[in-house]
């Protein structure tokens, strides 16, 4: 069974870039030790801790529409609503269940069972 590691997504309004285009389909995947480590020692996040979220997003975000690269400032010039729904995401798809499509050994149906950790 492979690990689903990209996640597509659409954006509530979208990101207008400096053409006036558009772009609200993207992809995430899935965050790696090393995206929640390096950030910290970027003086960004230093001088604002609040702003690890750019950066993190920067590096997960793998495409968005037809830009060439998500850079942070991408992410800075996120609308409020684009930028909690990316980070709601963030979380959901790195902190909580996982869920897996499984066949039953006795009746042979298949199913998706959820792992993780329980909600509170």
């Amino acid at each position: 069974m492979a690990l689903q590691t990209e996640f597509e997504f659409e954006l509530p309004k979208g990101y207008v870039d400096a053409e006036g285009t558009l772009h609200k389909k993207g992809t995430m995947r899935l965050a790696t030790a090393k995206d929640e480590i390096l950030p910290q020692k970027d003086p960004r996040v230093q001088a604002n801790p609040a702003y690890l979220s750019v950066i993190l997003l920067s590096r997960v975000i793998t495409n968005l529409g037809s830009l060439p690269d998500v850079t942070p400032k991408v992410i800075e010039d996120l609308f409020l609503a684009d930028l909690s729904y990316l980070q709601e995401l963030y979380e959901r798809i790195n902190n909580d269940e996982i869920t897996f499509k499984v066949t039953c050994p006795y009746c042979e149906r298949e199913t998706e069972v959820n792992f993780g950790a329980p909600k509170s």
